[in-house]
């Protein structure tokens, strides 16, 4: 496989922390609630990761550069992305409170869960594009309800290669819980590109 030249590579650590950084800026923004992100830490692994004792939604991403397409996710507590789908909703905090025990999700609440993965896309989408190369597109694929301790779906290769960044999360003064992101390691898969 080729590799991807980055313009200026980006250590792992940076990488993340821009990751991360831009998500909670522009979550922060379209839900007028503060998203803190910080300890965060990276690592390389072939084996997915799993969300851990609660169940977690997987916002899927889907992650190309030219002719090629790979997945990767982050994995949010399930009561903390209800959390950010009810001020998507524009849902004051007792209601948002209130709703983060639900268990089952109704159309409200799976649409604005489908907003906020596009929003984290796109923060994904525009660091990435920095970090590597303008033709890496980076969109939501949707996102999926995962049981506790168990990984989360990906059409990948058990063996591929996996950057997985963690960071300890905070929504608005709720509970602090644990972010990962799953990303393929874009420098050893992708393509070079011909403008790096």
């Amino acid at each position: 496989m080729t590799t991807l030249r980055t313009r200026t590579a980006p250590n792992e650590l940076e990488l993340a922390g821009s990751l991360f950084a831009r998500m909670a800026a522009d979550l922060s923004m379209i839900v007028d609630r503060g998203l803190a992100v910080d300890d965060i830490r990276v690592e390389r692994r072939t084996q997915r990761p799993a969300g851990r004792d609660l169940v977690h939604i997987s916002f899927k991403l889907s992650i190309q550069h030219h002719d090629e397409t790979w997945p990767g996710c982050l994995l949010v507590p399930l009561p903390d992305a209800i959390a950010l789908a009810a001020y998507m909703m524009m849902m004051p905090d007792g209601v948002a409170a209130r709703e983060r025990n639900r268990t089952e999700l109704d159309t409200l609440f799976k649409e604005a869960l489908l907003e906020v993965g596009k929003f984290l896309a796109g923060a994904c989408d525009a660091v990435l594009r920095v970090s590597f190369s303008e033709a890496c597109v980076t969109r939501s694929d949707g996102c999926q309800g995962v049981r506790a301790d168990v990984r989360p779906a990906l059409s990948c290769r058990e063996d591929q290669p996996l950057f997985v960044a963690r960071a300890r999360a905070r929504v608005h003064d709720f509970e602090p819980f644990e972010l990962i992101l799953v990303l393929p390691c874009l420098d050893e898969l992708a393509a070079e590109s011909p403008s790096a």
